[in-house]
């Protein structure tokens, strides 16, 4: 099976409506609910999300039953509506000339589609160009099925923001709560200009820090409440040119707090910038 979505409109998101054809209704949400998740592993079992996704469906899926499957059995079940699944697309945007590729963690609805794009999407969320190690996000995916788990509820409890785009929303609603919030960028993220805290600290008045990694990976264990993280998905050092999306995500609560993507020009685009900083004050 190839693990490839082609999205036919260029929306803000880019993710959570795949075309008009593909916007989820009301009732796929309701179904979702009724439905048994199946959890796609990846075809190398050594992958980063395989070694991952087990313990963290353990300690954070709790809206669903879920269980593990592999390539043959999505086939067998993608057509049962009794089913949803969790798993890793790949996807690539038709009229970006840049050919980039983008894996995607994306919730899907069963439905008798021929094609996995055409299957309902209640919400998918940008992991990593495929070119990039999977390292870079892999020990961020407890806070992402976090998240899922919640925008299915919201869009359950306020069934008007289905088919609008949801960032608009949670960019709306939730940055004014950084400022009650401890901000972990890491330093191979930020742009030159502000990848110290002293220049940090002259756009951004809120409490921040810089660190590593692992500290990243650390909150989100402790589901520290208190914390909000970095999640820039870019290039890196591959010679593509194309999106770079930016989140700030909780590691303790299910939300998001600003979202925003743009098309990279030059090689130092790909960074979260000192605007994106002034835009979240």
């Amino acid at each position: 099976m190839k693990r490839i979505l082609f999205f036919l409109f260029v929306v803000v998101l880019g993710v959570f409506a795949r075309g008009q054809e593909h916007i989820p209704e009301l009732e796929d949400y309701q179904n979702f609910m009724n439905s048994k998740t199946l959890v796609l592993l990846e075809k190398n079992p050594m992958s980063d999300f395989n070694l991952v996704i087990k313990d963290v469906m353990e300690n954070t899926w709790t809206i669903t039953p879920y269980e593990f499957i592999d390539d043959a059995e999505f086939e067998a079940f993608r057509n049962n509506s009794d089913y949803s699944f969790l798993l890793i697309t790949k996807a690539a945007f038709e009229r970006d000339r840049t050919k980039a590729r983008y894996n995607f963690l994306s919730l899907l609805m069963a439905e008798r589609a021929k094609k996995v794009r055409d299957m309902p999407d209640l919400c998918s969320l940008p992991l990593g160009y495929v070119q990039v190690e999977d390292d870079s996000y892999s020990y961020k995916i407890e806070a992402f099925i976090r998240f899922i788990q919640n925008h299915v509820k919201l869009m359950m409890g306020d069934p008007s923001l289905i088919g609008k785009n949801p960032f608009k929303y949670y960019n709306r609603t939730m940055r004014d709560d950084l400022e009650n919030k401890t901000l972990y960028l890491t330093k191979k993220d930020l742009a030159k200009d502000i990848d110290t805290e002293s220049e940090i600290r002259d756009v951004y008045p809120h409490d921040f820090e810089i660190v590593e990694p692992e500290e990243v990976a650390r909150a989100i264990a402790d589901k520290r409440e208190n914390v909000v993280f970095l999640h820039k998905v870019g290039p890196e050092k591959t010679r593509i040119r194309a999106r770079v999306y930016k989140m700030l995500v909780g590691a303790g609560d299910p939300h998001f707090y600003y979202f925003d993507y743009e098309m990279m020009k030059k090689a130092q685009d790909d960074a979260f910038q000192k605007k994106d900083l002034k835009k979240i004050r």
